[in-house]
């Protein structure tokens, strides 16, 4: 099928988008919250602590105080940040960087201070066991000024025995991120970068739907498994095909976009320049499931898995495509002394585009990821390094292999609380890529990039 014979398509058998209402049905039947087991285990100082363990506080079992509207339960987060970045033009101005800021015409380093992002968060304790997460946010450079971040509920009733179970419902992100804490507008606490697997799952990997938790102990092990139904995340693996890996901390929202780069001649006439994360195309309810083991030792393991269930010849009339992706997903958390945590993420999965030519989908693009990170505390401040390796291999009919991309980067933090409301984190990444579309698409002089970029960020929270 070329894109000319799609015209018509378009207009007479056409997946329009469709509000999806029997898949979002099912998925809100299956209910909600898992308490994550291994994201952010400890507990950072009080500037970017979870909010809603205000609103519990709040809450009286006489009923006489339930925190819905009480001052604990709205929290106000802001960040401002001096940066020094080097590279060429980044990904959210239409181009090929790796990283959120760039550097001068030239490629060369270019100092500026940015206010990145204003967030306000509602955790209202309903009952001693039913609370919830509303989060807006302005985030630099989305199209809307305030967009809806997460809104989900959570039912974690008190666990009085060897079993216990727990749910959430709405839209949110799936326990993947080991670097984000639970609370607020899903931030990172000891960086400001997130590693590239979760800066991914930060752009196409929220859902709306419901998930389910059971947790029991075995002898002195704890063991949990989570299965979640979802719907509006048929776009996901777009910005893997099109653009590869990124480390950056832009979070996808409700009703906004991530520009795509330059793409090739015969993709340009089907897909629009601006990727959209929370839509419906097809009407299919996607799963994930998870399971978490922490056994009577200082680490523990989990491991996840995810299928959109997209229908890859999906698309509507904005030239939104459906896609078909699947991945795993294998954490561990270990402690290596009192002060000293280790995470560690690894992901590979693929994802499908288009219709069936020559033998293949148009896009196939298969993707692999794994970073390390270390964070000692000295004192109150808390240091943190992180490698990490990506790369993706292009398989499609319409995709040439100079769409396959190879990569690593290093990453060196300091947070440094300064009060109650004030943090201060310092940041170096330097991250070195490969793609051959920066010549062939991107009119750049090689396929290789390596950038640097400085970052001394101050978070407030109120």
């Amino acid at each position: 099928m070329t894109p000319g014979s799609l015209q018509h398509r378009r207009s007479s058998t056409i997946r329009s988008g469709k509000t999806g209402a029997s898949a979002l049905a099912l998925a809100l039947a299956l209910g909600g919250l898992a308490a994550p087991a291994f994201a952010q285990e400890t507990s950072p100082p009080a500037p970017d602590a979870d909010p809603g363990a205000s609103a519990a506080a709040a809450y009286d079992d006489s009923g006489s105080k339930t925190g819905i509207f009480s001052p604990e339960a709205f929290t106000v987060l802001l960040d401002a940040r001096l940066v020094v970045a080097n590279g060429a033009t980044s990904f959210v101005n239409g181009g090929f960087g790796k990283t959120r800021f760039q550097g001068d015409a030239d490629g060369g380093f270019k100092a500026r201070v940015v206010p990145v992002e204003a967030d306000l968060v509602w955790a209202p304790q309903f009952t001693s066991s039913l609370s919830a997460n509303v989060s807006v946010a302005m985030q630099k450079g989305q199209e809307n000024d305030v967009d809806l971040i997460e809104a989900f509920v959570n039912y974690l009733p008190q666990r009085t025995g060897k079993v216990g179970v727990s749910a959430r419902v709405g839209l949110m992100w799936p326990e993947i991120s080991l670097e984000h804490s639970t609370g607020g507008a899903w931030s990172v606490v000891n960086t400001i970068t997130p590693s590239a697997i979760n800066a991914w799952v930060g752009e196409e990997v929220k859902v709306l739907g419901g998930e389910a938790t059971l947790h029991t102990s075995l002898g002195e092990h704890e063991l949990t498994a989570t299965a979640g139904l979802f719907g509006y995340n048929d776009t996901s693996g777009t910005l893997l095909s099109f653009r590869g890996w990124a480390l950056h901390d832009e979070k996808a929202t409700a009703f906004g976009h991530f520009p795509l780069p330059p793409l090739n001649n015969f993709i340009v006439h089907l897909q629009e320049n601006q990727t959209r994360s929370t839509i419906e195309l097809d009407d299919k309810v996607g799963f994930y499931g998870r399971l978490d083991w922490r056994p009577p030792y200082p680490f523990g393991v989990s491991a996840f898995y995810y299928d959109n269930r997209g229908d890859p010849e999906a698309f509507n009339v904005a030239d939104q495509w459906g896609w078909r992706t699947r991945f795993w997903n294998v954490g561990l958390n270990a402690d290596l002394g009192p002060n000293t945590k280790l995470l560690a993420q690894g992901m590979t999965g693929s994802t499908i585009m288009g219709f069936e030519q020559n033998g293949g989908r148009w896009v196939h693009t298969k993707f692999q990821s794994a970073f390390v990170l270390v964070t000692h505390r000295i004192g109150r401040v808390a240091v943190t390094g992180r490698a990490e390796v990506f790369s993706t291999d292009e398989r499609g009919s319409q995709m040439p292999p100079n769409n396959s991309e190879d990569g690593w980067s290093l990453t060196a933090a300091a947070r440094v609380p300064i009060n109650r409301r004030l943090t201060a984190v310092f940041e170096a990444l330097n991250v070195r890529s490969s793609r051959g579309t920066r010549v062939e698409l991107g009119g750049l002089t090689s396929p290789f990039e390596g950038q640097t970029v400085f970052q001394a960020a101050l978070r407030a929270r109120f």
